[in-house]
């Protein structure tokens, strides 16, 4: 095989003999280009994309744990006394005036309050949520005397 390659390549003139060997090392650098370079290109971005993908991720999950151990750090103290008593004195503390409160199934606690300003109300709100209980329901109604009506209904957090 060997041999008859190079006795037709011996038959071929001084320019036939360079243009074969300028075409044999074109389909070379072609194949070297196609066959090694740019796998290895598609390759390496591929990486470099899944790296940074990678690397996006970490930082969002980094940023949620540090959420998880800031709440773990700042959740409220187990409460000692009953719901109802619990949120009747804050209620006071606050200056609210109960004028119903009802337990509801699941460890909850149903509140109603006449009249009590949005800020003051919304505040003790956040307060109570601070301290280790959820709002489950609310509904306001406004008085016509830039005061609310509200009925809400609070649970443990955690029940």
């Amino acid at each position: 095989m060997t041999a008859a390659l190079r006795a037709w390549f011996g038959a071929l003139s001084l320019r036939e003999k360079r243009l074969v060997l300028a075409a044999a090392a074109l389909a070379f650098v072609t194949l070297f280009w196609f066959a090694l370079v740019r796998p290895v290109s598609d390759g390496l971005a591929d990486a470099r994309v899944r790296h940074n993908n990678a690397v996006l991720r970490l930082a969002e999950i980094e940023g949620q744990l540090e959420s998880v151990k800031i709440a773990q750090r700042s959740r409220a103290a187990p409460m000692t006394a009953p719901l109802e008593t619990v949120v009747r004195e804050r209620a006071a503390e606050a200056g609210f005036a109960l004028t119903n409160v009802s337990p509801q199934p699941n460890n909850g606690l149903q509140i109603a309050i006449a009249a009590a300003r949005p800020a003051a109300f919304f505040a003790w709100v956040a307060d109570l949520e601070a301290n280790g209980m959820l709002v489950e329901s609310l509904s306001t109604t406004d008085n016509g005397d830039q005061t609310i009506s509200v009925t809400l209904v609070i649970k443990i957090q955690g029940l």
